[in-house]
């Protein structure tokens, strides 16, 4: 990789420069089938078992407080029948990002945008099971959302700590600080490592969705979601920003259908608990 271009203080790294640790190829593959209709639960078991590494790790998160459901998962084809093969997606992700992440994850910006990763799949599910969407796609989009982050604080963790310390205001005002300190902001990162990683397509329109007009009635769409996921996930205190002003939480329930207020808890400490214990469990994995 060339070294970093410096200009008045701004490291500027041109993208093409770049080489990134590649996405599992098993996970990849995974992903694929799982969009693929014609793909039988049987293959995909095939090729999961083919991984021993991958294996682990599906059957590990399966058995994790990240997916909930009652019974003992013992062997893959029995984790695809429970999960499904939608939810393989969320899966191989969260093992994807992980594997890139590495040893990594031991600087506090890359922990923190993990940690806000994961709590706005969480609450993005949670908003789906109203019946608005899938809940599937709403936690894959919840992961996607941010992944430009892991890029830009894997690249230089410690200025990008320092660059998350200092920014704080509304979502849009990291774009410039990002661009002036690597030649690209967050949002063109996270689209460039989904091509670079090889993604299914459609993936990048997770990728920072752009804030719509709000949901109307209950006409959501995935930007509402994920969105809204941000800032509860943001309220519950799980912001990779030190000290940003957050929505008051009674502020952003009444801004949800009635069905869907009642999947939430009315006190945050007690959202904050419930998604903080389930992150704590696929982190000690």
């Amino acid at each position: 990789m060339q070294g970093p271009r410096k200009n008045n203080g701004a490291i500027g790294i041109p993208w093409a420069h770049l080489r990134f640790p590649p996405f599992p190829a098993t996970a990849l593959r995974v992903m694929e089938l799982a969009n693929d209709e014609s793909a039988s639960t049987h293959q995909i078991s095939e090729l999961i078992s083919s991984d021993p590494a991958f294996s682990s790790e599906v059957l590990t998160i399966a058995n994790s407080a990240l997916i909930v459901h009652r019974l003992a998962v013992t062997n893959i084809f029995q984790a695809i029948a429970l999960l499904g093969t939608s939810r393989l997606n969320g899966v191989c992700l969260t093992v994807g990002v992980r594997a890139y992440l590495g040893k990594s994850m031991s600087h506090r910006a890359l922990w923190a945008i993990w940690r806000h990763s994961l709590a706005c799949a969480l609450i993005a599910e949670r908003l789906a099971l109203a019946g608005l969407m899938d809940k599937d796609t709403a936690y894959t989009g919840g992961i996607m959302h941010d992944i430009g982050r892991f890029a830009l604080a894997a690249l230089r963790p410690k200025e990008y700590a320092k660059l998350l310390e200092t920014h704080c205001g509304s979502a849009a005002s990291i774009l410039k600080p990002e661009r002036e300190l690597f030649g690209f902001d967050h949002c063109e990162a996270g689209q460039h490592l989904v091509k670079d990683w090889k993604l299914p397509p459609g993936f990048a329109a997770f990728v920072c969705p752009p804030v719509t007009a709000g949901p109307k009635g209950d006409h959501w769409q995935m930007a509402d979601v994920v969105h809204m996921s941000c800032r509860m996930a943001d309220t519950a205190g799980f912001s990779a920003f030190t000290g940003c002003e957050v929505t008051p939480y009674v502020d952003l329930l009444v801004q949800l259908p009635s069905r869907e207020r009642g999947l939430f808890h009315s006190d945050i400490k007690d959202l904050a608990s419930e998604v903080g214990a389930r992150i704590n469990a696929i982190e000690s994995l």
